[in-house]
């Protein structure tokens, strides 16, 4: 995904051990994600089983089995890692434009089809919640970068969970659930409510 909005996840607490930093398994892992991203790429979805993830990435099926449990683990990995931001916001130089500037460049690619295939597969192998709080996570440490920008300039700035609440939240639900009406307006609607004193 973008360099803006899009992190790389970690092991998920409590359903597998942690995953070094380095060493084979972050071999493994690298190699896995990009046989996944090469699959799909050449062959589509339906190409994208464990034997054949496996063969592409030089391991054993039973090495991903036991790394990722299936293959809804698996994906859902793998989108938590596409979702990560490169780089911070862009600064437009008021919270305002920041704020609806970012908000509308997630719309767009959480909107798009690949970045509702991204946050369905994060969600659908997530068995204890962590991918979607890794989601969650990378949006909140967006948000908070404008927010703490917003400050320095001594401007006035709401928590990071109100905005998290009353734009990130209504974006997901729509993106998810009913995606019409995906407009940079709507994202810039948002903020406007958010922020009630900016002209």
């Amino acid at each position: 995904m973008s360099s803006k909005t899009g992190s790389k996840a970690g092991s998920k607490a409590g359903s597998r051990p942690a995953i070094r930093p380095g060493g084979r398994s972050a071999r493994v892992q690298q190699a896995v994600h990009a046989a996944v991203r090469e699959l799909e790429a050449e062959q589509g979805r339906a190409a994208l089983t464990v034997p054949a993830i496996a063969a592409r990435a030089g391991v054993t099926p039973s090495t991903v089995y036991r790394r990722w449990g299936d293959l809804h683990e698996l994906l859902s990995d793998v989108a938590v890692e596409r979702l990560r931001p490169e780089s911070p916001p862009d600064d437009h130089g008021d919270l305002r434009a920041d704020l609806s500037a970012w908000a509308t460049q997630f719309l767009d690619e959480m909107g798009s089809a690949t970045g509702r295939a991204y946050l369905r597969d994060a969600l659908l192998g997530d068995p204890d919640g962590s991918n979607a709080g890794q989601c969650s996570a990378y949006a909140a440490d967006q948000v908070e970068v404008i927010l703490e920008r917003a400050r320095r300039r001594g401007e006035p700035a709401p928590g990071v969970e109100t905005v998290m609440d009353h734009v990130v939240a209504p974006m997901i639900y729509r993106i998810l659930f009913r995606p019409d009406g995906l407009t940079p307006r709507y994202a810039d609607d948002l903020v406007r409510k958010v922020l009630p004193t900016a002209s």
